[in-house]
């Protein structure tokens, strides 16, 4: 047998199939937020933004990315009011249906990365030994330096993130309770029994009790 430390583990729970099986649950466009209001919210908060370039993969999106969706998806709102009317020339209903596509495209690409990000935080929870606790209070008080190590955000980074909404705390703690039962069943498949005597599982920022 090979002594490997946790980067070692992480390299192989986000290989080849593992990663599948381990971010099924966290790959769904419901874990995210990218509306105008969302995408504002992090425009105004210069600390959101240095935090949401941290992501991997972000500042491969270009600059002001997200000022271009907002004033985009406004433009085009505005040339669709105007088309109700019947006033708009052929030129025009040509450029709001490029913008239409282009801020749709660039907002894709802004949950494709964000969405990314989420399918690192089952790899956090793998790589921890706590059940019983909150994924929010395991974050936050028991591995903040593991959770950095492995998603690229601090603790308040991704605090902040949560608290503008970027990701959707209702849907984190359907995936968290969908991650737990996927990785108990798997063990116990194989005659592991994870952690006996378990009565209640830590989801998102809520506890249930197990069945």
């Amino acid at each position: 047998m090979t002594q490997i430390d946790a980067g070692g583990i992480l390299d192989i729970a986000m290989a080849g199939t593992s990663a599948t099986l381990l971010a099924r649950k966290w790959e769904s466009a419901l874990l995210v937020n990218v509306d105008n209001g969302t995408l504002q919210r992090l425009l105004d908060d210069a600390e959101a933004m240095k935090a949401i370039e941290k992501i991997e993969g972000w500042r491969a999106l270009g600059d002001n990315i997200i000022e271009t969706i907002i004033n985009k998806s406004e433009k085009v709102k505005a040339l669709k009011n105007k088309d109700r009317d019947g006033t708009l020339t052929d030129k025009q209903k040509k450029e709001l249906s490029a913008e239409e596509k282009e801020y749709k495209s660039k907002r894709k690409l802004v949950q494709e990365k964000l969405i990314k990000f989420a399918t690192r935080i089952p790899a956090f929870m793998y790589l921890t030994d706590f059940r019983e606790n909150t994924l929010q209070d395991v974050i936050t008080k028991i591995e903040p330096a593991l959770f950095q190590t492995v998603t690229g955000l601090t603790v308040a980074d991704f605090h902040l993130l949560v608290r503008l909404r970027v990701f959707n705390t209702e849907q984190m703690n359907q995936a968290v309770f969908a991650f737990r039962r996927y990785e108990d069943a798997s063990l116990r498949y194989t005659g592991i029994e994870s952690h006996e005597g378990l009565r209640h599982v830590g989801l998102y920022d809520t506890v249930v009790a197990q069945e």
